[in-house]
């Protein structure tokens, strides 16, 4: 495939040329432990986006929800993240093993900043942690720690532009895209039909969420 972008920026200089430095607030605003305001925020919290990488730089950006307070501050340098069960790609899990950076951006509804946290991760499976993190009787067989380096909050303007908490701009359900759809599509067996797909989606939501 010929690659299409013919004007690439390479350095630093040429980004700040074109957009500039950022202000004081933004210089000082990022801490690099959980404080009380970041505790309440992940307190709140019922959904984060979690991303990683592998050893050669490629990355993944993966979602994890659950009720309000499933995330563990255990202090203010650390806070564990419970792995429920999902499809067993284990991305995220198998890149943590070799790389341990991570990335957190941590959501609440209705709210348009959001709290970032960046640090360094571990796959963990401490009984006296993961006892802590029950959820509809089931205990999870691991965790992710995460040891914070940075937190700070990230200002609203992709969440103002998008107006995703406004439902009055949500497109209609019947124009929403078929996920069973895609999925066959995607995986083109014979086998896997849309609807064997869109059963398969039904049965691990209804049977395999905790």
């Amino acid at each position: 495939m010929n690659q299409p972008f013919q004007d690439i920026l390479t350095s630093e200089d040429e980004l700040r040329a074109l957009l500039g430095y950022p202000n004081e607030v933004v210089k000082r605003k990022a801490i690099h432990h959980l404080d009380h305001h970041c505790r309440a925020y992940i307190a709140m919290s019922p959904l984060l986006f979690l991303s990683t990488a592998d050893e050669h730089g490629s990355c993944d950006v993966s979602p994890r929800g659950d009720a309000p307070g499933s995330v563990l501050v255990l202090d203010d340098g650390h806070l564990v993240i419970p792995e429920r069960p999902g499809n067993r790609r284990l991305d995220s899990l198998r890149n943590i093993l070799v790389n341990p950076n991570i990335g957190l951006i941590f959501i609440i509804p209705g709210l348009e900043e959001t709290l970032r946290i960046n640090g360094q991760a571990y796959v963990i499976k401490d009984e006296s942690i993961l006892d802590q993190m029950v959820a509809r009787d089931k205990r999870p067989l691991l965790g992710i720690g995460v040891k914070v380096e940075e937190c700070y909050m990230h200002c609203a303007k992709a969440f103002k532009r998008s107006q995703v908490w406004n439902s009055n701009t949500w497109p209609e359900e019947t124009a929403l895209p078929s996920v069973p759809a895609i999925i066959a599509a995607h995986v083109n067996t014979a086998e896997f039909t849309e609807e064997v797909v869109r059963r398969g989606i039904e049965e691990s939501y209804a049977k395999r969420l905790y």
